[in-house]
């Protein structure tokens, strides 16, 4: 009987001791890299659309009419603002590509897209001339419309200026540049990772 009891303690020590070791190998081992990008990737999808910038713009336009000899001019001051989104909802697991030896993720994002531009409508400012004009005629509705699309148009081509649009990029290569290199530092895993967007 006596026996029995150490053979059956020395099984419960055996088995305490086994559960001890893979427990602490267990934590030893780091989970594998594709395992930790495609969580992050994950992440990122279910962000859908991520803005990583927002600038503000002032538009200067002006239209003009000439009806029955008479002419009429208005001039629209307006600020507007303009998003830079990245639609995460397309960056896929062919976009990434982990280099073992160099230890580099190389990753490839969708292109910058704007949203907007949204118009102050609040803070615009219109100076005109040629009132009797707008008064007997709809001119004054032709300039308004004129100087609308005018407004829309002038400020999709100042965010679509080089400098602004470099600026949007570099903020978006950084954003998810940390999404991946976070995870991977946490893990134990030094990697370097390199973030291009399409042209």
């Amino acid at each position: 009987m006596e026996g029995m009891k150490r053979f059956l303690f020395s099984l419960v020590l055996l088995a305490a001791l086994l559960a001890g070791f893979f427990w602490f190998a267990l934590r030893k081992v780091d989970p594998p890299v594709e395992t930790i990008v495609a969580s992050s990737l994950q992440s990122l999808q279910e962000q859908n659309r991520l803005t990583v910038f927002a600038a503000r713009f002032v538009t200067v336009v002006t239209s003009r009419k000439e009806q029955f000899g008479l002419s009429a001019e208005k001039t629209l001051i307006l600020p507007a603002m303009v998003r830079y989104d990245v639609d995460l909802a397309r960056l896929a697991q062919k976009d990434l590509r982990w280099d073992k030896a160099t230890a580099t993720l190389a990753i490839t994002l969708p292109p910058i897209a704007l949203t907007g531009p949204e118009f102050a409508m609040d803070e615009a400012r219109e100076y005109g001339d040629g009132t009797v004009l707008m008064t007997l005629t709809d001119v004054e509705r032709m300039l308004d419309k004129s100087n609308s699309i005018k407004a829309r148009a002038d400020v999709l081509k100042q965010a679509q200026a080089a400098p602004v649009m470099a600026l949007a990029q570099d903020a978006a290569t950084r954003a998810v540049e940390r999404s991946f290199a976070m995870p991977l530092r946490a893990a134990g895993i030094e990697a370097k990772v390199v973030v291009e967007i399409q042209d």
